[in-house]
């Protein structure tokens, strides 16, 4: 399908001209030259142009009132292109306002024209693409999203019915690993008035405490070493929309009473930057820890606690819903199906039985990865006992089929174990194989103390032998 291009120009020569050197560029033209017309077709199913090039002064209007009234009632996501014989600069200044891509004089050259046309369209196609997203992840993340018939799960999906469409500004979802604490958090954001906005996710594990800042709050050119250029943060980069936390527990506490100014200010201050920012953002934070533990322990703030528990939702573990496997298994079935175009249709007794006396630490994650494997490596329309691969015994500690030999390390890479225990044990063996020495750990691990460092204190490895060592 050819992109549709719309030409509003009241002079019939360049009119043509335009319409026949886009044409035989490879666009779809209509021509129009009169606002009236113009406004019968944007507001129609008749024509949906990704970019509208059009003159300033018209017979019946002016082309900034055209675009002033499609876009107030959200009828069109086209990149506009004004083109005008006068070039006054009030009229230049409100065409930017109302979010026009360009502002051109006539006579305009066409070479300089093309160039414009050609950003407009990249702009306009990104656009189109993220509506797009935003409408298939609307209908994707709803309450039903959050699937199961048991107690715990029809009280969890009756608060976030009920959260629907609430302007809350902040929420706490508990729950442990794999329990679907990062769907839940997309299916608030987008059946809350924020929807169309930004969804914007980090994992407060995943980063060190510096980088972590500089992540959030973004920095200026220059604000430390290898800060070459200005950097967005994530806070700005959410405004309008929602911040979501995940493992918010694990924020060095240093860094919580600068989230907690950032969320109750609605400004932030980038790093090396002098000037306040205002944000406006929904935040979402998400722990597999207990809270009231952690402040007790002096590991998290109680003000940022109470600042963001507004609500609070508590996920159930799998081992704890076992009436919702079946309907996971065949929600995942078809998920599967769908994508690798297989036909699974039937599940066997005997894997019901192993699937149902398993208890899932990695909970619906690690159900989602094992019916995955099982479906694409699938021969026919029966689910393959051989590849759900479930070794552990049920009640089996999860680091079982663990172990060190010599110069190996041996794993489960059946699903059984989560990558942050498999990190955890790989960097505890190496420890102790090397006597807590950090600098022979790190060497042998092919990493840098600092990175070494950073994980041992996340994991609490370090024991009171390694304190006395250089760390």
């Amino acid at each position: 399908m050819l992109d549709q291009i719309l030409i509003l120009e009241d002079e019939t020569l360049l009119g043509n001209e335009l319409a026949r050197h886009y044409h035989r560029a490879g666009w779809e033209v209509v021509l129009a030259d009169t606002i009236g017309e113009a406004e019968r077709l944007l507001t129609s199913d008749e024509c949906d142009p990704i970019l509208v090039i059009s003159d300033l002064n018209l017979p019946d209007g002016n082309g900034l009132d055209l675009l002033q009234s499609v876009r107030r009632i959200g009828q069109n996501t086209s990149e506009w292109i004004f083109l005008t014989g006068y070039g006054e600069a009030p009229d230049a200044v409100r065409a930017m306002r109302l979010g026009a891509f360009d502002f051109l004089t006539k006579p305009a050259d066409m070479g300089r024209l093309d160039l414009v046309v050609a950003g407009a369209t990249r702009s306009a196609k990104a656009q189109r693409r993220i509506r797009h997203q935003t409408r298939h992840d609307g209908r994707r993340y709803r309450p039903e999203s959050y699937i199961g018939q048991s107690d715990a799960v029809k009280k969890a999906r009756e608060m976030l019915v009920r959260l629907a469409g609430l302007p809350f500004s902040g929420l706490i979802i508990n729950g442990e690993t794999g329990t679907g604490k990062g769907l839940t958090a997309k299916i608030l954001h987008h059946s809350s008035p924020r929807a169309d906005a930004p969804f914007v996710e980090v994992n407060c594990a995943a980063l060190p405490r510096d980088l972590l800042e500089s992540e959030l709050f973004g920095h200026e050119a220059g604000a430390f070493t290898g800060a070459k250029g200005k950097h967005i943060g994530l806070m700005e980069q959410a405004s309008g929309g929602t911040l979501f936390l995940d493992e918010i527990a694990e924020m060095e506490i240093s860094l919580q009473p600068k989230l907690l100014k950032a969320i109750e200010d609605k400004t932030i201050r980038r790093l090396g930057g002098e000037r306040e920012i205002k944000i406006d953002v929904q935040v979402i934070a998400a722990t597999n820890r207990d809270l009231a533990e952690e402040m007790r322990q002096g590991r998290f703030r109680q003000d940022l606690y109470h600042r963001l528990s507004v609500f609070e939702i508590s996920l159930p573990a799998l081992r704890q819903r076992p009436e919702d496997i079946s309907e996971l298994v065949f929600a995942f079935i078809e998920e599967f199906n769908a994508l690798a175009k297989k036909k699974v249709r039937q599940v066997p007794e005997k894997v019901w039985s192993i699937l149902e006396a398993y208890t899932w630490p990695g909970n619906v994650r690690e159900l989602r990865n094992v019916i995955e494997r099982a479906v694409l490596l699938s021969a026919s329309d029966v689910l393959p006992l051989e590849w759900i691969e479930l070794q552990r015994p049920a009640g089996g500690r999860p680091n079982q089929h663990t172990g060190a030999e010599g110069d190996w390390v041996h794993l489960p890479l059946d699903g059984t174990m989560a990558l942050d225990d498999m990190d955890r044990f790989i960097i505890e063996t190496a420890l102790k194989r090397h006597d807590y020495n950090v600098m022979a750990t790190a060497r042998a691990l092919g990493t840098t103390r600092e990175t070494l460092r950073y994980r041992v204190q996340k994991y609490g490895l370090l024991r009171e032998k390694a304190r006395d060592k250089s760390i």
